[in-house]
């Protein structure tokens, strides 16, 4: 028999948390997260999303052990003010058993009938700073930090209970030794010049913290346009200034400010802590953090997190002064290896800006919807 359990308590919360760290027991392309840092992310009174959004925590349980849990989010914002009546459902993993997937699903589908909703759509976190979607291809590639990871058996749960593909994601690998720089250095030149534009370099993180809010602001006009997104409040900007902005080599920040000193495209990038963190096993303590800070200062890996430009300054080519900084940095430190983080397949624009560099697509992910 399987039953539904609903987490509240610290010690089932760090039960919902802990529960892939034993189903990808020895995988090899999973890559956990630090438990600490999961829990608060969590945590109603240290996460500011949950000012503007619910989320329940679910276990299904059979034969007395933990064998698949489920997030149900409501994101009141996206409710009241986008007026999209969507039932959030993410952190969905499972045991290879319709039966748990159809309990933890119906669960989800519970809680949006008695908000009135109109459909479902997962895995997908609070925001679009989460993790989103269903890994399609790429099984035998390792995950990153801002991704899930899971098993090709996925998809055919979601697709037995008859949901259907709302939205597909593509991630992309592009070897440094392709990156000529013939496509972007003279641009950058010319593009400075003629819209009076200049770039900011950093070396050390505290010299980053003036800009954050406005590098939001930025984030939140610039990817307006695309479906599905939900705007980054004042109090999660706090947040993810705090818990992020530490955690990336000052280098690895970019802007672009113009003649006024207003800031009109940024880019963020980081190392890869893919390896560090399956080393590190989801503590920080006693080697987790030396293993993290190793890969900070050493990785050959970078992840393209996020570029973002004005609606000004779109397609005038001001992304060709963010490359020309990059190559720089990544050339001094022998990167080798750049990889995307999940982009819209309908992000025809942001694609482009890759296609010069050779990009090989590797993973495919997508989210489903449902109607409730």
């Amino acid at each position: 028999m399987i039953t539904i359990k609903e987490m509240t308590s610290k010690k089932g919360m760090k039960a919902f948390v802990q529960f892939p760290f034993e189903l990808y027991k020895n995988n090899k392309y999973w890559v956990p997260p630090i438990i600490k840092d999961e829990l608060e992310s969590f945590n109603k009174k240290k996460n500011p999303v949950f000012k503007h959004a619910n989320a329940r925590f679910f276990v299904a349980v059979k034969n007395h052990k933990i064998v698949g849990r489920i997030a149900t989010i409501i994101n009141f914002l996206e409710i009241n003010e986008q007026r999209i009546k969507k039932m959030r459902f993410g952190w969905f993993d499972f045991i290879d058993d319709y039966e748990v997937s159809k309990l933890l699903i119906e669960k989800v589908k519970e809680i949006g009938n008695q908000h009135q909703l109109e459909f479902m759509e997962g895995p997908v976190g609070f925001s679009n700073l989460d993790k989103v979607g269903v890994l399609t291809e790429g099984f035998n590639h390792i995950g990153t930090m801002i991704t899930w990871y899971n098993y090709p058996y996925y998809k055919n749960h979601y697709e037995k209970f008859g949901f259907k593909v709302e939205k597909e994601y593509l991630e992309t690998k592009i070897l440094f030794k392709n990156i000529n720089p013939k496509y972007f250095s003279k641009a950058s030149t010319l593009i400075k010049k003629r819209y009076q534009l200049k770039k900011i370099n950093f070396t050390k993180t505290k010299d980053i913290f003036p800009y954050i809010d406005e590098m939001f602001d930025l984030f939140n006009s610039s990817y307006a346009s695309l479906e599905s997104f939900v705007p980054i409040s004042d109090i999660q900007k706090e947040y993810f200034k705090k818990k992020y902005i530490s955690f990336i080599n000052p280098e690895y920040i970019q802007f672009v400010l113009d003649k006024e000193d207003k800031m009109v495209a940024f880019a963020i990038t980081m190392p890869s802590f893919s390896k560090a963190l399956q080393k590190a096993k989801g503590k920080l303590f006693p080697f987790g953090l030396f293993h993290l800070l190793q890969a900070k200062n050493k990785s050959k890996d970078i992840i393209l997190y996020l570029i973002g430009v004005h609606p000004d300054y779109q397609n005038k080519g001001v992304h060709a002064i963010i490359f020309e900084e990059y190559y720089n940095t990544f050339k001094e430190k022998g990167i080798e290896n750049c990889y995307r983080t999940p982009e819209l397949a309908t992000n025809t624009a942001i694609a482009a800006l890759w296609k010069n560099f050779k990009p090989e697509l590797y993973k495919k992910r997508c989210t489903y919807r449902k109607e409730l």
